[in-house]
């Protein structure tokens, strides 16, 4: 299997670079992490502080006593199995399903999703230890467990992926304590750590693939608008979480458009913190622009 090695080598000028703060080399980081925590204080502060603003998980809740909101893909799965959810459950994934279809549905797997921390942490990890083994499945083999956990649900007339996912397991146990899915999420960390960089969110999961589907179309996107000033350190596929996306935009290969279109992007704004030619920007799908 072909790899790509990635040098830590920095041009001459790089030390010329005006000093970033650390807001600034962090910024997208620590405001994804902020939205993180606020979402998972929203759960917590029910049960811990009898304060409800949010009831349910990150499969079906009710914001307020007013909101609900429902994984689209827990509805799917539902329908599959030849029930018919109930009407607020309907209501609650077209909410999210039209939030995502507009703003970017991995917007889901970086801002929000909790198993997002454990993969980032595996990921930091591997780059301090110098870990460079491993192997690391076809990109397409998200689409076949996508597809698996449907027929699954299908067969068995149940919700069989609820059962294992990491997602939901790992929301549970932050919420009303780890059980056996501490297991799973440990499994998750070392596989990411050990064995395939970003193996799970960018291989593996489902859930990732199911919202990478819904964010096609989506209006937020990452620009190389100054494409031109990359002095090619590299710096941004090490941190990204599916690098192949970054490419086409930064080497206009396959196209002319500096935006990233793939729909693989989680929108998690690392490219734009790390890099110190300031290349990448947040922005939307109709800013063609290259400065």
């Amino acid at each position: 299997m072909a790899t790509t090695t990635i040098s830590s080598a920095r041009p001459a000028d790089a030390a010329c670079a005006p000093a970033r703060s650390l807001w600034q080399r962090q910024r997208w980081l620590i405001l994804r992490r902020t939205s993180q925590l606020l979402i998972l204080l929203a759960f917590l502060a029910g049960p811990w502080f009898g304060v409800w603003i949010v009831k349910g998980n990150l499969s079906s809740s009710l914001t307020l006593g007013v909101l609900p909101l429902t994984d689209p893909l827990l509805v799917l799965q539902t329908l599959v199995t030849g029930h018919l959810p109930y009407s607020s459950a309907l209501i609650g994934a077209a909410i999210v399903l039209g939030f995502y279809l507009l703003v970017g549905g991995r917007i889901f797997c970086s801002w929000v999703c909790p198993v997002n921390v454990v993969t980032d942490a595996a990921a930091w990890s591997r780059r301090r230890l110098g870990i460079k083994t491993g192997r690391v499945p076809d990109a397409a083999t998200r689409y076949w467990l996508l597809g698996g956990l449907l027929v699954a649900a299908a067969v068995t007339g149940s919700l069989a992926w609820e059962w294992v996912n990491p997602v939901s397991l790992l929301h549970r146990g932050l919420i009303f304590g780890m059980g056996g899915g501490l297991f799973v999420i440990a499994g998750i960390f070392l596989y990411d750590l050990l064995v395939a960089s970003r193996g799970w969110c960018g291989h593996l999961c489902p859930m990732g693939a199911f919202y990478g589907l819904l964010g096609r179309k989506a209006l937020v996107r990452v620009s190389a608008s100054k494409r031109a000033a990359c002095d090619d350190c590299m710096d941004c596929f090490a941190v990204c979480p599916e690098p192949q996306v970054i490419r086409p935009a930064l080497k206009q290969v396959g196209q002319e458009s500096p935006l990233i279109l793939a729909s693989d992007c989680t929108t998690c704004g690392r490219c734009i913190d790390v890099c110190d030619k300031q290349v990448f920007k947040m922005t939307h799908r109709f800013d063609q622009r290259s400065e």
